[in-house]
């Protein structure tokens, strides 16, 4: 599928503008569309990459820099300095601005006249994959992929405030859970302690382990690339996104 992409601009609460890329389809639409939240590593090449595949597959998808506050438009690259900075900026994220960017992403993406508003789903990677699982919970987003997700299970949210974990019963969509079985930073405890909150709270979900796996398995441009995990977690974004943001 041809595709087009661009820089925009997002108004967020709080007089914020945010930097995302946006990719889509080469048409005028109406087409569902997909979030693609980043990792501490900036909207760089990688989920740039991650945003025009999801394009590939139909949808129209916006990565947004919610690192706009502390260092708009930031790329790191996958090494110790890069590490070190994208989690300095991480730090500095609070959960009442984490929930404005996704509020401000979702309202900009329901501006536009070729993407459907009534199906907008998402996916996300390390504190991106926190991010989709907050955005399931804040938000009335259709079906939301959280790739090894840190955090989720602490006991306070970013910034200090209220735990991801107990906003869980907010879930209105579908949510996948992937994770590392070799992930040192999300070990088995805090897996369970995610499985057992879905259940308590009810949306259909799944939680999926890939034993040889570790954090970061999905990016092939970190060492921890494990292609197999990669592949078998893209196909089933992609069939939970054609079942619940399809027609």
């Amino acid at each position: 599928m041809e595709i087009r992409s661009e820089d925009v601009v997002i108004p967020v609460a709080g007089g914020h503008s945010m930097g995302a890329y946006c990719a889509r389809p080469d048409d005028d639409g109406p087409r569902p569309a997909v979030l693609v939240f980043m990792e501490i590593f900036g909207v760089n090449a990688h989920i740039r990459d991650v945003a025009d595949r999801v394009a590939c597959e139909g949808y129209v998808a916006l990565a947004p820099d919610y690192f706009h506050r502390t260092g708009p438009g930031a790329e790191f690259a996958y090494d110790e300095a890069g590490m070190a900075l994208g989690m300095e900026r991480l730090g500095a994220l609070t959960a009442d601005e984490m929930v404005a960017d996704i509020h401000g992403a979702v309202d900009y993406l329901r501006s536009q006249p070729g993407v459907r508003g009534d199906r907008i789903g998402a996916i996300g990677f390390c504190i991106g994959g926190h991010m989709a699982y907050l955005a399931a919970c804040e938000s009335d987003i259709q079906a939301a992929a959280s790739f090894y997700g840190g955090g989720i299970t602490a006991a306070k949210g970013p910034g200090g405030g209220a735990s991801t974990l107990s906003k869980s019963p907010g879930i209105k969509g579908r949510v996948l859970c992937f994770f590392g079985g070799q992930d040192a930073m999300i070990p088995k405890g805090q897996v369970t302690k995610i499985r057992a909150a879905l259940k308590a709270a009810g949306p259909q979900h799944e939680v999926r382990v890939y034993p040889e796996a570790d954090h970061g398995f999905h990016c092939d441009q970190r060492p921890s690339y494990h292609e197999e995990s990669a592949k078998d977690a893209w196909a089933r974004s992609c069939a939970l996104f054609v079942e619940t943001l399809g027609d």
